[in-house]
């Protein structure tokens, strides 16, 4: 296995755990994600590292950056506080890439997030800073069927339609070094008034399913600023698991 950076800029990271190396003691809030799918496809580093700011690394699988859409469902809850049921559930869709931080810890890049209520995007944006966009969206299925719909409504600049056929439960000691590299992400990066954010997150070990992509349209790779991606996806799919989100923190960088 090979992971590392774009020659010149990248260097050696930690690898991606399974379990949180880091757990959350204090949370600031907690989500539940259900029903998610991986769509991932391989890019060349040095075009995913144009688009990342200044104190991140675009990291690498065997000399090959990835980007992910991931379409799921969030509820949010702070804790101490009862869940208000159409406010705090709803579908959300991101497209992400995976990154080495200021430290050298692996993390997540989040090119854009779409979801369905438009208090949540508020509060992300002006929170976290991350790139929240109000979206119309819906999840439905049947038996091992699951379907995902979003059209971004400020510009409708920004669709997917994904229908997958989920599969049998890949047992833990099967899951692949590549797996784990793009689902075990403990840490979440953004831009916050002009300073680079961490967020560290916590959670039980993904549950990974095997699954296959029955249809695709989106052009959200696109609206981020990516080429078309070359061949189909690397499909999974995950039920889904409770999340501690801790404070975020404001990082020192060298510019």
């Amino acid at each position: 296995m090979e992971r590392d950076g774009v020659e010149g800029v990248g260097f050696a990271a930690s690898a991606p755990a399974p379990s949180c190396p880091e757990p959350v003691r204090r949370a600031v809030m907690t989500n539940r994600w259900r029903w998610l799918t991986y769509l991932h496809w391989p890019f060349d580093p040095a075009v995913v590292q144009a688009l990342l700011p200044a104190g991140l690394r675009v990291d690498t699988f065997e000399g090959r950056a990835w980007v992910g859409l991931i379409p799921f469902q969030m509820q949010v809850a702070v804790p101490g506080l009862p869940p208000v049921p159409h406010l705090s559930t709803f579908p959300e869709t991101n497209v992400r890439t995976y990154v080495v931080g200021p430290d050298g810890r692996p993390g997540v890049w989040f090119f854009s997030l779409d979801a369905a209520r438009l208090p949540a995007v508020a509060v992300a944006r002006g929170w976290f800073g991350l790139p929240y966009r109000w979206a119309a969206m819906r999840i439905d299925g049947e038996g091992r069927r699951v379907r995902y719909a979003s059209v971004r409504r400020e510009s409708q600049d920004a669709t997917c339609r994904i229908e997958v056929e989920v599969g049998d439960p890949i047992p833990p000691g099967e899951v692949s070094d590549l797996d784990h590299f793009l689902v075990s992400r403990w840490r979440l990066y953004s831009v916050w008034r002009g300073s680079l954010v961490l967020g560290r997150i916590d959670h039980a070990p993904w549950s990974l399913r095997a699954a296959e992509l029955v249809g695709l349209r989106q052009d959200m790779l696109a609206a981020a600023g990516l080429p078309e991606p070359a061949g189909d996806p690397l499909v999974r799919y995950a039920p889904g698991v409770d999340v501690r989100i801790a404070p975020p923190v404001r990082l020192r960088t060298d510019g």
